[in-house]
């Protein structure tokens, strides 16, 4: 047992995260931030589970802090690292845990970001004369949803006699529908005429007919977010700002929260806090130009 070898130990955890069925994206996360360490103690000499001690782990936080790392990274791996000892432990592998005793850093919740109408406004007729971008920034507007599902959307997934938007399992969460208002149809009608004729059925795509990933479509909508004059915006900041208006509109909490996915009523709440006065709309939507 004294002579685990870490990178062994690493390999094997990352085994277990497979055979439980956690999410890909999940295990390469925990992967990494094992990996991490273990290049860290291993810079100090230590290639065995049973030389790691809490000082080790408490200079590692140290130093991803002096690399500048936030505090929610530095949490995370300390998740991780937390994770990978407890599984130590139930397999036998070391005796103590020397993570137990490991804080975690103070995160500052800071408030979403939330576009007001002069930025959305100035965000669309930036992208007016593309109406690809143009109808990307419409439907995370006018739908709430993440990024990364409107990057997997798929031409099947589009209903548009019946203006519903199937947005397809991923990872850990489940299907969901979402309503496709005027506003959101009409940009995405637009689009779909000038689109690349194509067999892939990804419904944006580049010049090329390839799939338009996640880190080109940020690109895309930062720099149209610097045309638009727009400061210290996300496109995350997109899926705030629907979330915001609905609630704002009056839109039943219980199913905001579905609208957009979240696995909590509580993630939606906080939302709340941002709301001054609710118009009380049940037809809401972002207004159109």
């Amino acid at each position: 047992m004294q002579q685990a070898v870490l990178i062994d130990a690493h390999k094997k955890f990352e085994q277990h995260l497979r055979e439980n069925g956690k999410a890909n994206a999940t295990v390469i996360a925990y992967s990494k931030d094992i990996e991490q360490l273990v290049e860290f103690v291993g810079d100090k000499g230590k290639t065995l589970v049973a030389e790691v001690t809490a000082d080790d782990i408490d200079e590692f936080k140290s130093s991803l802090k002096q690399k500048r790392y936030t505090s929610k990274s530095i949490s995370r791996k300390i998740n991780s690292i937390k994770s990978f000892f407890r599984y130590l432990m139930r397999e036998e592998v070391v005796d103590d845990n020397p993570a137990e005793s490991i804080s975690h850093p103070k995160i500052e919740q800071t408030p979403p970001r939330v576009l007001g109408k002069v930025e959305y406004r100035a965000l669309r007729d930036a992208a007016k004369g593309d109406e690809r971008l143009f109808a990307i920034v419409e439907l995370l507007l006018q739908t709430g949803m993440r990024i990364s599902e409107l990057a997997n959307l798929q031409v099947d997934d589009i209903d548009m006699e019946r203006g519903v938007i199937t947005i397809q399992a991923q990872n850990s969460r489940d299907e969901r529908k979402v309503p496709l208002n005027k506003a959101a149809k009409k940009a995405l009608m637009d689009y779909l005429k000038i689109r690349p004729r194509a067999r892939e059925k990804t419904v944006f795509l580049t010049k090329t007919s390839r799939p338009f990933l996640v880190r080109n479509i940020r690109t895309a909508i930062d720099r149209y977010f610097r045309l638009a004059g727009i400061k210290d915006a996300k496109v995350n900041d997109l899926r705030h700002t629907f979330i915001v208006e609905q609630l704002k509109a009056g839109t039943p909490l219980v199913y905001v929260s579905q609208l957009v996915g979240h696995k909590r009523i509580t993630t939606t709440e906080k939302y709340l806090n941002l709301i001054d006065t609710p118009d009380m709309n049940p037809n809401v939507q972002i207004e159109e130009l």
